[in-house]
């Protein structure tokens, strides 16, 4: 297993860890002051600065992009709704073409209109099948433009109205049966807080293999947790086995970013400069 302790070139922030602090273009500033190599940045952040900016802006500072959130929210309650899904993922697919990132993360949706507390329906099943049939179109365009896309299971708390892929298992099923010759155009986001529970989490990541596991996210679970969107928590303040993760995704190959994601109102009430601070020594020490 790398040794991170004397070095954070590994180390990619996920731009919601200080989104409430700075806009993306100060973001992209205070990551490279301190030599932060990598990026993951939101389409609402990169629309705010303007994506020539930030495009221009990375490659004066060499920052790389992990990753790029996000796609997916594929189910809708008709037709026309199915079809504006698959265009906005299009054009995520061309903005992190553009931006050069890694790869497109999938957040893929579940029962529309149900984060707004009034779903249009309640068939989990239909919402999956809508969700297998629009990554299907989606990689069919994200081939030609050759931008991996990396399916990120969220944690079953979530599975009614932002995820109905739960498990890394789920996801790995529908890379295999999409991407059956593992061509790398199609993986996963292996992200710590959605997925630390799962008892076959070990095995699931040695399916993946280097070829499937293109993101890796971290952060901690805190407990209590007291709110299930926005309380997780800084690397070593929770009850995630960190490093042991870690060895599991580097022994199946995984040579990449360890990114960090926290939505947190704790961390997001902190001065910028010491949450950037926190996560590299954190980075460190515990990851």
């Amino acid at each position: 297993m790398r040794d991170f302790s004397s070095s954070h070139e590994a180390l990619s922030l996920n731009t919601a860890t200080v989104r409430k602090q700075w806009r993306l273009d100060r973001i992209i500033e205070e990551c490279a002051r301190r030599d932060i190599r990598a990026i993951s940045p939101w389409r609402d952040q990169v629309a705010a600065v303007g994506i020539d900016r930030i495009a221009a802006q990375l490659r004066a500072t060499g920052i790389k992009l992990s990753g790029y959130c996000r796609g997916g929210f594929y189910p809708a309650g008709d037709a026309a709704g199915l079809r504006a899904a698959l265009d906005d993922n299009r054009r995520a697919i061309d903005e992190a073409k553009l931006l050069g990132a890694a790869c497109l993360v999938l957040v893929v949706g579940s029962l529309p209109g149900a984060l707004d507390g009034r779903p249009l329906y309640r068939d989990l099943a239909r919402a999956r099948a809508e969700v297998r049939d629009g990554i299907a179109a989606s990689l069919e365009y994200a081939r030609t433009a050759g931008m991996p896309l990396a399916i990120e299971p969220l944690h079953p708390m979530q599975a009614a109205e932002r995820a109905c892929i739960n498990t890394l298992e789920q996801a790995l099923d529908i890379c295999d049966e999409l991407d059956a010759a593992r061509t790398g155009a199609l993986g996963v986001a292996v992200d710590l807080y959605h997925v630390w529970w799962d008892p076959k989490l070990e095995a699931q990541i040695v399916r993946a293999g280097a070829d499937r596991l293109l993101a890796y996210h971290v952060c901690d679970w805190l407990a209590p947790t007291r709110d299930l969107l926005n309380d997780r928590g800084m690397m070593g303040d929770g009850v995630i086995e960190l490093k042991k993760c870690r060895r599991w995704m580097e022994d199946a190959g995984y040579s990449g970013y360890s990114e960090v994601e926290i939505f947190s109102d704790y961390w997001w009430s902190k001065p910028g400069e010491e949450v950037l601070e926190t996560c590299i020594a954190r980075h460190k020490s515990v990851v």
